[in-house]
């Protein structure tokens, strides 16, 4: 994968990928088994994105045992810098405050939650 270049993941492929940064190294059949828990899929479904997945450069795979095991080789706080910076820009017209308010008006934060963003905040104002 270039590094001038950002291969953006679909849903389906976040969703995956969100298992494999989890587990770290993965089957397709633990990919699948962990994916079936929540929505309705296939195994071939599964098996033919993490493939499509090695072709674009998302995922490796090494194939030195019977089952081959997959690993992400794009990070998670990569691709959700990247992701975030697209919604801002799309959905929220550049503004990182409309976002924040948009997410802390529709979902309920915890108490540890609301300290740890005023702590991101103290620190941002003594910057």
């Amino acid at each position: 994968m270039s590094s001038t270049r950002y291969l953006k993941p679909t849903e389906s492929e976040l969703e995956i990928l969100q298992v494999l940064w989890a587990r770290k190294l993965a089957s397709v059949r633990e990919v699948h088994e962990e994916l079936a828990k929540s929505k309705d899929v296939g195994y071939t479904t599964t098996l033919k994105l993490m493939q499509i997945m090695h072709e674009k450069g998302l995922v490796k795979r090494d194939d030195t045992f019977k089952s081959h095991i997959y690993q992400a080789i794009v990070s998670k706080e990569k691709t959700q810098k990247h992701l975030l910076g697209k919604m801002i820009n799309t959905l929220f017209g550049g503004s990182p405050t409309e976002l924040v308010i948009q997410a802390l008006g529709a979902h309920k934060a915890s108490p540890e939650e609301l300290e740890e963003i005023q702590q991101l905040l103290n620190n941002l104002k003594n910057q």
